[in-house]
């Protein structure tokens, strides 16, 4: 099914280019850039999103064959209307040296193996937890919000090497995260992948 664009925010995209210039953005960090800004109404991050075209591809292939989709705490998940998506934070419980954010990525990892594409957009611990498991992720976005541990959790996921979409500065949150998945899930494939379960992973 195709997604209906509001006109209120078809008005707002008209806004944002008229204000910024991102034509130079290949098509789908493009996509992820406004989206990004579109959920902030942040124009800084044009220039401060870090990403890299072709595992963008990579992962929007693999989101579209229904690859699983792994959120660090239910507000992620909310924003994300158009795939169901996995969060263990109930189940999990902090512990000596881990918290209740890391541990439910463990749980989550667990439960999906390898190969999902990994939502943080609330703990630095969250995502530093993914960079020790053997979790050969699609795609990590990387987006935590904070002034302890998210800049630094942010730039170990770049150094990690692993395909990621993340920020430089402290800035980020659970709506940032939530719209640079959806850029990849909205943005229409050039040949579209059959997949069985493709309408049952659809929320109304």
């Amino acid at each position: 099914m195709s997604r209906v664009v509001h006109p209120i925010e078809e008005e707002s995209y008209r806004r944002l280019r008229a204000r910024l210039d991102t034509s130079h953005f290949p098509p789908l960090t493009r996509a992820v850039v406004e989206r990004v800004i579109h959920s902030a109404a942040d124009l800084d991050y044009a220039t401060d999103l870090v990403m890299d075209e072709g595992a963008l591809h990579k992962a929007h292939a693999a989101l579209h064959s229904g690859a699983p989709v792994v959120v660090d705490v239910e507000m992620v998940a909310a924003g994300i209307t158009r795939r169901e998506t996995v969060c263990r934070l109930k189940d999990a419980v902090a512990g000596p040296g881990l918290t209740r954010s890391a541990h439910a990525i463990r749980l989550a990892y667990e439960q999906v193996g390898p190969g999902a594409l990994w939502v943080i957009g609330n703990a630095p611990t969250a995502l530093e937890e993914l960079l020790t498991l053997d979790a050969a992720p699609t795609l990590v976005i990387g987006l935590p919000v904070g002034f302890v541990g998210a800049v630094e959790s942010k730039a170990a996921l770049r150094e990690s090497g692993l395909p990621a979409v993340s920020n430089v500065s402290e800035k980020g949150g659970s709506a940032v995260a939530s719209a640079a998945l959806n850029a990849l899930l909205y943005h229409p494939l050039s040949h579209p992948v059959p997949h069985p379960d493709a309408h049952s992973e659809e929320k109304s």
